[in-house]
């Protein structure tokens, strides 16, 4: 007997070996949890379950699935519910969805820090709205909840107080020729991709490549890594006296190639473009730029507007683990303490604009497949002032039409949190590449302004303000959900000074966060209507 087969038969015998299609129809009928054969295959990946292969079929052992189940998913609800004093909705948590449905097609057009997942959009639109209703989101953000409505035929506007938040939603509704979308992008990016390998300096890129590889592989090997985690070596004298020694022959390769380099270059009067940018990635981003200004298609300039401000965002001078907080710039080698080595900073946007290029062109494809015959209407303005029905007359005129006969039926928001992210300075170096006006004085609850009870004073107006102006806007029997982190416990009050009451409160569950948080958290939907 086969050798193989042998072993095989030896351990079905003690246990019960199933395919993953099969392993996640029992998890499924049992648990009545929505997993996917992904979630399964994940696991085995990983190895949080054993896999066994024969030839080129993979199975798993379903009671060691059954009990991963009960214990990484069941136990953890019992022990987040103890911790907390109360009962989370579960089915809120989305937690068996896997990162490529949580940003699906036009939902990762554009990274915005803040925004929720689509499915938490889908599950109450499709449970408390039906299509041809009409849906409102206040703080519209990157356009979440207007993206979902139109994916399910329900009509949709949305107000942001950030252009450049209104620019990043408009690009993701808009309605596009697709092949002439693709001609016009790729054409973009060929003639970037020209004009940037005529400029581009070869012999000098190669010779720090060579210097960058040559020091690695002496002075950093596999070696050194498990010297460090055994505390061998001192990371930060050991790195300094390598790098004093790098830097000595980089400091030739400079004045012998680059002496005749101007660090001037464009945008000389942006100062976060001028600070956090190369003068060669300056005058790259500002060719493409000029391409933008030529396109007389408005939907593909907006695409195009998009693509370079990912580009931008990926090609700032800083290290890698300095990525997310921006300390201080970076032009030169250095050592890398994400990477224990030497790494470079990015010194060109070829590769990054070629990839967000191809990657925009897919998701507006893929979306409009998906995409209904609904209205869609995208207003950059004060939440606590803006006239919709101004607003609605002017830009579509058929669209306040239908408003005027239904009225809204309903908002679904989330609101900033109090003092967690600053909207514009995020994306700071999209306001100067585009020349957007920025409004951050009148944004609400921004992390500029902390979370001291002056902060929370002005929060809570601000919110209550909008909920009131939105009043008018509404049916009387319109529902309103608002997603928050309530940690001051200040929306009972906002709700109050609003007019309206609290009908229920979902507690959500939030799981995917920071491996170095780990504490049990969870958002509110709080449905209020109006008194």
């Amino acid at each position: 007997m086969d050798s193989t087969l042998d072993k095989w038969i030896q351990i079905g015998n003690q246990r019960r070996l199933v395919t993953i299609n099969e392993a996640t129809k029992e998890i499924r009928k049992r648990f009545g949890l929505n997993v996917m054969p992904h979630n399964i295959s994940y696991l085995a990946q990983y190895g949080r379950i054993n896999k066994y292969k024969v030839g080129n079929r993979v199975f798993v052992d379903i009671k060691e699935v059954e009990e991963y189940y009960k214990t990484y998913i069941f136990r953890k609800r019992e022990e987040w519910e103890q911790k907390l004093g109360f009962k989370l909705d579960w089915e809120l948590a989305f937690d068996l969805v896997s990162e490529r449905e949580r940003t699906k097609h036009v939902h990762r057009l554009h990274p915005y820090k803040g925004k929720f997942i689509p499915q938490l959009v889908e599950y109450f639109l499709r449970n408390y709205f039906k299509p041809v209703d009409i849906v409102l989101d206040p703080f519209m953000g990157s356009g979440t909840t207007l993206v979902q409505a139109l994916e399910m035929g329900i009509h949709s506007i949305g107000v942001d107080i950030s252009p450049f938040n209104c620019l990043i939603a408009e690009a993701k509704l808009q309605k596009y020729d697709i092949n002439k979308l693709r001609n016009t992008l790729l054409d973009m990016l060929n003639r970037t991709l020209e004009h940037i390998e005529q400029r581009k300096r070869k012999e000098f890129d190669e010779k720090v490549n060579t210097l960058i590889r040559k020091f690695n592989e002496k002075y950093f090997p596999r070696e050194y890594r498990r010297m460090l985690h055994i505390g061998k070596i001192d990371e930060k004298e050991y790195s300094s006296r390598v790098m004093k020694e790098f830097y000595e022959e980089y400091s030739r390769l400079k004045e012998k190639y680059r002496k005749d380099i101007s660090e001037d270059g464009p945008f000389k009067d942006k100062p976060f473009l001028h600070t956090w940018y190369s003068s060669e990635i300056r005058e790259e981003l500002a060719f493409y730029l000029s391409l933008i200004d030529k396109i007389e298609d408005e939907s593909i300039k907006k695409a195009a507007m998009i693509i370079l401000s990912r580009t931008a965002r990926s090609v700032r001078a800083t290290t890698h683990f300095d990525l997310a907080t921006l300390k201080n710039p970076v032009y030169d080698p250095y050592y890398c303490y994400k990477h224990k080595k030497i790494c470079r900073p990015v010194n060109t946007i070829a590769q990054h604009l070629k990839k967000y290029t191809y990657d925009v062109i897919g998701r507006i494809e893929e979306f409009s497949k998906l995409r209904k015959d609904a209205y869609y209407a995208v207003f950059q303005g004060d939440s606590r002032r803006i006239d919709i029905e101004k607003e609605l007359q002017r830009a579509n005129p058929e669209f306040f039409k239908l408003y005027q006969k239904e009225k809204i039926h309903g908002i679904f928001t989330s609101p900033p949190y109090l003092g967690q992210i600053d909207y514009h300075e995020q994306h700071a170096y999209a306001y100067e590449l585009f020349g957007f006006e920025r409004f951050d004085k009148l944004e609400i609850g921004p992390k500029f302004q902390g979370t001291g009870r002056k902060a929370q004073e002005e929060y809570i107006e601000g919110i209550s303000k909008v909920l009131i102006n939105m009043k008018r806007f509404l049916r009387r029997d319109a529902k309103i959900f608002v997603v928050v982190n309530d940690k001051k416990n200040l929306y009972p009050e906002i709700f109050e000074r609003a007019g309206m009451e609290i009908i229920r409160e979902f507690k959500r569950p939030v799981l995917n966060r920071t491996s170095r948080d780990r504490n049990p958290y969870y958002e509110s939907i709080f449905r209020v209507e109006v008194k």
